[in-house]
């Protein structure tokens, strides 16, 4: 599939399950990389920091499912996923890095960064758990960013909306794909159910933290999304999955925070800086190589 330029590409109508964002040297190419008037080039940056970590690291998580998972269409399945994310967080750090100013690769952003500047939320961090818990894991976060997505695309930062508009597309297969799922474990046989019940329940201290608004969210009036608006829609798609699977929705104390701080301030989980030494590993060791 060849396009003339990324604008093309993350407007194409005919393949909607198509991994957008790969394949170009430079993910925004002929995108007009302006920041609109009246916002602040570095709030925007961090924010799609946020957006573009989040899906960063779930990739990376996705990924080493590859040669793990139950079937080989669920291999296929699982590494479409990774890519579609690896897609959209390739566009949105190469955004980050036009929006402050500082013409930051995607590359720098992914792998010469330490710990303490991802921005992602805890939950993308976790480790993978069995297949349940990462069933678990994708529809909490793909239903969470399915309906930021449908605001986004309305955000006056043109960049964002149409990363946004193509986004959906896809995240509505990650969610429906893990939905189905969800409601086959926890459907299913006697062990299949307490596995799956046992991931929820392990996911559930992670959810808290998806509605919990950052300053920067809230500084960028008409660019960014008020998480908190988020919930009520959530719950719903969630409730409607979870009684159809014959599973309980867990009630379970946010995981803490430290000194008041969480993923979007820099602070994470100890998972966090192993996966960072396997997915920066190659770069660092072989700084400014191509292949």
């Amino acid at each position: 599939m060849a396009f003339d330029n990324a604008y093309e590409a993350i407007t194409e109508e005919n393949d909607a399950r198509w991994a957008y964002g790969t394949g170009f040297t430079d993910p925004l190419a002929g995108v007009d990389t302006t920041v609109p008037a009246d916002v602040d080039g570095g709030d925007l940056a961090t924010y799609c920091l946020m957006l573009g970590d989040d899906a960063l690291i779930l990739s990376q998580r996705m990924q080493q499912w590859c040669t793990r998972a139950p079937e080989l269409e669920d291999e296929m399945a699982l590494a479409n996923i990774g890519l579609d994310l690896l897609g959209q967080a390739r566009m949105l750090l190469t955004r980050a890095g036009k929006a402050d100013g500082s013409d930051r690769t995607e590359d720098e952003l992914a792998f010469f960064r330490p710990e303490h500047e991802f921005r992602n939320v805890r939950l993308v961090e976790a480790p993978n758990g069995d297949f349940a818990f990462s069933m678990a894991r994708l529809l909490v976060f793909a239903t969470w960013r399915l309906v930021q997505f449908q605001r986004l695309v309305d955000s006056i930062d043109p960049v964002l909306s149409a990363i946004a508009a193509k986004g959906v597309k896809e995240v509505t297969y990650h969610r429906d794909y893990a939905a189905q799922w969800v409601i086959r474990l926890g459907d299913g046989t006697e062990v299949s159910h307490e596995r799956m019940q046992a991931g929820l329940d392990a996911v559930w201290p992670l959810v808290g933290e998806l509605f919990e608004p950052h300053p920067v969210e809230l500084r960028l009036d008409r660019v960014a999304v008020d998480v908190r608006e988020l919930r009520a829609e959530f719950d719903e798609v969630i409730d409607e999955v979870l009684a159809t699977a014959g599973l309980t929705k867990p009630e379970a104390a946010p995981m803490a925070r430290i000194g008041g701080k969480a993923g979007r301030d820099g602070v994470h989980t100890e998972a966090m800086g192993y996966l960072l030494a396997e997915m920066q590993s190659v770069a660092r060791a072989h700084p400014g190589a191509t292949w």
